[in-house]
């Protein structure tokens, strides 16, 4: 009996399609598994604060950040200002603060953390454009207390709304800040980075910044009365 060439037996077809089928497989095995681990790591770092855990997400992804800061559409322009590790590191700290405050986030997929993690990066880039563009404020010296810092440009209601929430601060760390966050406009970063020498630990200014505004809503009704009053 001979062979018929025309129609060769499929055996050897079907078995190597089985093979690239199981190829296939097994690659969306291993990517779903690498995607629980990435997953599993976000929880760590957050959930559980492990500073272990937060230390090899960062080791495992700022690579992929700092690509993101390569591709961003305004990446040239944030260059002239700062380079690219320090907007993975803001990215990092960014996300890190937005994660701490709101505790009920929890993400369901690497992809999701993921997407956060870039929704950080570009909150940070264009955040440090928005500072560079904005113009010089003149900083008062380390020391040197309000109110004869307020310039003859302000009104008389500006100062006494300034003599108000002064009186309702009980130290002068806290009304430093005050000055620096509303009369400046500054953000606590930038109070870091303008106000080293005084304020070298951002996590202190967001602190003091809590305390002014809780302080402040407690007594609002008191701060309408007086400058009704005043006035």
């Amino acid at each position: 009996m001979g062979i018929n060439i025309e129609n060769p037996p499929v055996h050897g077809n079907a078995a190597a399609l089985a093979v690239r089928r199981n190829e296939g497989h097994s690659g969306r095995v291993q990517e779903l598994g690498q995607d629980q681990e990435g997953l599993e790591l976000f929880r760590r770092a957050l959930s559980q604060c492990d500073d272990d855990a937060w230390s090899l997400l960062i080791e495992r992804y700022q690579g992929l950040v700092l690509a993101w800061v390569r591709n961003h559409s305004r990446h040239e322009l944030a260059y002239r200002y700062h380079n690219p590790e320090y907007y993975v590191a803001l990215a990092f700290e960014r996300f890190w603060q937005a994660t701490a405050r709101n505790r009920s986030l929890v993400f369901t997929s690497l992809e999701a953390a993921l997407s956060y993690l870039k929704a950080s990066l570009n909150g940070a880039i264009l955040d440090t454009l928005r500072t560079y563009a904005r113009p010089e404020v003149p900083l008062p010296e380390p020391g040197s207390l309000y109110p004869g810092e307020l310039t003859s440009d302000d009104t008389p209601y500006e100062q006494e709304l300034w003599d108000v929430i002064k009186n309702l601060l009980p130290t002068s760390r806290e009304q430093r800040v005050a000055y620096l966050l509303f009369h400046c406009g500054l953000k606590p970063r930038e109070i870091v980075q303008f106000c080293r020498d005084e304020f070298p630990d951002v996590r202190e200014v967001h602190r003091l910044r809590r305390n002014i505004v809780e302080r402040l809503l407690r007594q609002a009704d008191m701060i309408r009365w007086r400058l009704s009053d005043e006035s």
